[in-house]
């Protein structure tokens, strides 16, 4: 099973639960997709690092073949190309490495080179399989990280928690495309509430089944479960708002190994989003 988890912002608490969630399962595949800022592995701290480039196909431009006659120009939607004084130029920051200016070229002036826009790094922690993305400083997009990263499961058949950049952007659309579930990770706060709205319009838009866990919970806070109540969201857990958590944390420790209360709770978490996943499953055979 793949487990995604998201949340609306940054520091939520998203790695925090895919982290500890990973530590508490059997054999398990922690993927760190949030590429432009990964750090599960400084919890982790694996072993036996492996590294890969990822590479992009960026344009090279053969002046003696190029026409000048804009088709590739007109086509780019990122504005990647501009054709100055009948010279074509590439802006490779912007590329997004579609290919599509190469089909269009009527003379075939357009050819391609490799672009290394970062890496995939791999190793073990304990009985944890690490898999991190890391986009190269300055790249406009991390897809082609996210999608060889997520390649490298798409057979799997451990369990495999998949660590989304923040937000809802198209990154995190591409992180969650072959989720099982979706864990929504959110602060009860109303900037909070905010976020989780977002997240939530997501996985609905892509028809996935979800659940939140609230994270830095208060006891007289009751503003995600209102909302989780009056759209009929399972409430997977709260975590509560303990200055003991927020050490380990802080510390680059993976509370789950460190405390036994921990270790329950998400032990617990692991076992509820496990049932949420066969009972979606048995009701929609």
């Amino acid at each position: 099973m793949k487990y995604a988890v998201l949340s609306g912002k940054g520091g939520t608490g998203k790695t925090l639960v895919s982290v500890n969630l990973a530590a508490v399962a059997k054999n398990p595949i922690y993927v760190d997709c949030d590429v432009e800022e990964p750090n599960g592995h400084l919890f982790f701290k694996p072993r036996g690092i492996k590294n890969e480039a990822v590479t992009v196909k960026i344009p090279v431009v053969d002046e003696d073949l190029c026409l000048g006659c804009r088709k590739c120009v007109d086509f780019c939607k990122f504005n990647a190309l501009a054709s100055v004084i009948d010279k074509l130029i590439v802006f490779e920051e912007v590329c997004h490495a579609c290919g599509g200016c190469m089909l269009l070229c009527p003379n075939n002036a357009l050819t391609e080179r490799d672009k290394v826009i970062g890496e995939i790094t791999s190793g073990d922690s304990e009985t944890v399989k690490v898999i991190s993305g890391i986009l190269n400083t300055g790249e406009t997009s991390g897809i082609p990280i996210i999608k060889k990263l997520l390649a490298k499961i798409v057979n799997e058949k451990a369990t495999v928690v998949i660590d989304c950049p923040p937000g809802s952007a198209c990154i995190v659309m591409e992180s969650i495309r072959d989720a099982d579930y979706c864990i929504l990770v959110a602060e009860p706060t109303v900037f909070g509430l905010h976020n989780l709205k977002m997240v939530y319009e997501l996985v609905k838009l892509f028809n996935k089944p979800h659940g939140v866990v609230i994270n830095k919970a208060l006891k007289n806070n009751h503003l995600i479960n209102d909302f989780c109540c009056e759209n009929e969201i399972t409430v997977l857990t709260e975590i509560p708002f303990d200055s003991e958590l927020g050490q380990l944390n802080s510390n680059g420790e993976i509370a789950a190994r460190k405390s036994a209360a921990y270790h329950d709770l998400f032990s617990t978490l692991l076992q509820t989003v496990v049932k949420e996943v066969e009972h979606e499953t048995v009701a929609h055979s």
